[in-house]
């Protein structure tokens, strides 16, 4: 029983060790004491535990801007961490601002950081200038040759427009717009050939930082080559459109000609109907003219005299058309 009670009593000031090394970070303190960063172990680290704050997620950044001589407020850090912030990286974006004397003001800093921006990034970019590549860009020149640049842009992060300015994405998109609008201008392809800085300049000057985080400091063009004539293509594409619509106009045309034969050959045979109806009524107007004393036997003859003769003449003209025929 003895025993049971001594190791229980052995696990019971472990986890009472456990639970004041938690709550309280000796070894923290103790590095911050020594490290010329007064904090208060009770008011401050266990403060910081209770908030769910972790210790050194700001004691550690605390210590890094005393050592590099900047003074900041450990409430202040805090108050960052708790709202989403990220300590370590603004404390960091501050020491390198310092160093470069670039200036850089906490409050500007947290708020570049709430911002959704690396502070630290825009910092290293600010002294270290960055390099953005566009995509291969496709334009086309008055004289209907196509051209294709690639160019570097060299950037530099803007401090004071890292809130609220525009990202790389606008950079890349004015840039790429700049490049189409100046080989668009330029009379020949051979013209931009032979100048490509003349591409780098005009677009440079348009001012297509406004509005960004970043100053653009140059643009290079990496690249240029001769795509496909595109004018000659459209001409093409012209030709052949224009043939299918005469083809169109054609068929239409033919489809009216082939409607208005079948039409005159509707009526031609309407009026062979008729003629043949009317060649019917013949003999009974003949036969009713005998009967009411209108047509004589002289008369019927002479009529059929007339009729042979009609007949004669016609065969004998067709005789001669197809002698003169052959």
């Amino acid at each position: 029983m003895e025993g049971l009670l001594a190791i229980f009593f052995v696990f019971a000031i472990i986890i009472a060790f456990a639970l004041f090394t938690y709550f309280i970070p000796v070894g923290l303190w103790i590095t911050a004491y020594f490290s010329g960063v007064k904090v208060r172990l009770l008011k401050d680290l266990v403060g910081m535990r209770l908030r769910k704050v972790p210790p050194a997620s700001i004691i550690r950044p605390l210590i890094s801007a005393t050592k590099a001589g900047i003074k900041l407020d450990i409430n202040k850090l805090e108050a960052h961490y708790l709202a989403g912030g990220r300590v370590e990286r603004v404390v960091n974006a501050l020491i390198s601002a310092d160093k470069a004397e670039i200036k850089l003001t906490f409050e500007r800093a947290t708020a570049i950081d709430l911002a959704g921006r690396d502070v630290l990034e825009a910092v290293q970019v600010s002294v270290n200038p960055k390099v953005i590549a566009t995509p291969m860009i496709a334009a086309v020149a008055m004289d209907g040759i196509q051209v294709k640049a690639i160019s570097r842009v060299t950037v530099r992060a803007n401090i004071e427009r890292l809130v609220g300015g525009a990202g790389e994405e606008t950079i890349v998109a004015r840039v790429g717009e700049g490049i189409v609008t100046t080989i668009g201008s330029a009379k020949t392809h051979k013209a931009v050939l032979e100048n490509p800085d003349s591409i780098s300049k005009t677009v440079l000057a348009k001012g297509l930082d406004a509005g960004t985080a970043f100053e653009i400091l140059s643009i290079d063009i990496a690249d240029v080559d001769v795509g496909e004539n595109i004018g000659a293509k459209l001409q093409m594409d012209q030709a052949e459109a224009d043939k299918r619509i005469a083809q169109a106009k054609a068929e239409e045309r033919k489809a009216m000609a082939l409607a208005r034969e079948q039409e005159m050959k509707a009526l031609t045979q309407e009026m062979r109907a008729k003629v043949v109806e009317a060649e019917t009524e013949i003999p009974r107007g003949i036969a009713t003219a005998f009967r009411e004393g209108h047509l004589g036997v002289m008369d019927y003859y002479q009529l059929q005299n007339v009729q042979a003769d009609t007949k004669m003449r016609e065969r004998i003209a067709g005789e001669k058309t197809e002698k003169k025929g052959e």
